[in-house]
Order: C-alpha cells, then sequence, then structure tokens
C-alpha cells in the first residue's frame, strides 16, 4: 500500500512568526493558520517550518498575511500535567506570500 503525506494551504497567518532556537542549534518558527472551511468559521492549523524557511518566514511574514503553504503532517505526542497529549501540525517545506489584486480578482504567489 502506497501512503501519501502532502499537505497544501490557503489561509491567513494567525500569530506573527518567531524564530526560536532548539537545544540542537536548529531554527524553528510555529505559527497559526487559519484556513476558511466552505460556509463555516476558520480553522486554525499549527505549522511549523524550520533553519532557511523559519528565519525566511519571519523576516517576509506578518499577522494577518495570505500565504500558500505546501508541506506534510507530523503528530507530535507530550507530557503534560501527568496526562499524554498530542498535536498534529503541518511541517512546512514551502510558504509563499499571497497578493490579491482586488479589482481583478487575481491571485499570484
Amino acid at each position: 500500500m502506497v501512503t501519501v503525506n502532502v499537505v497544501v494551504l490557503a489561509g491567513r497567518l494567525s500569530d506573527v512568526p518567531e524564530v526560536k532556537e532548539m537545544p540542537s542549534g536548529d531554527k524553528v518558527t510555529r505559527f497559526r493558520l487559519s484556513v476558511s472551511e466552505t460556509g463555516k468559521r476558520a480553522l486554525p492549523l499549527q505549522v511549523s517550518a524550520w533553519d532557511k524557511l523559519a528565519r525566511k518566514a519571519c523576516e517576509r511574514l506578518a499577522k494577518g498575511d495570505s500565504v500558500l503553504i505546501r508541506g506534510h503532517l507530523v503528530r507530535r505526542f507530550y507530557r503534560d500535567g501527568g496526562g499524554g497529549r498530542s498535536v498534529t501540525e503541518v511541517v512546512a517545506t514551502e510558504v509563499k506570500k499571497i497578493e490579491e489584486d482586488i479589482d481583478s480578482r487575481k491571485v499570484t504567489a
């Protein structure tokens, strides 16, 4: 059985991306992306970007920007207050700011 783990999302940043350095020296940024469900409220998704992509995202993106994210899903498990928790997030491999031309209804990445 072949499985494919590829995610492509377009939405708006709900947070200001900030780079953090991990104990290993790797750099990471985590932010929420709000994706609209058809006819419903926005669905917040956790996104992480690593190293050069993390730095570029922080330099070029701001809260409220429309972005296109390509990546894959990862599930992390951790302990919190004596119980186990899990988080499913998108690990971005590409992040592009989307510019919208309101007059012509064209969208460019």
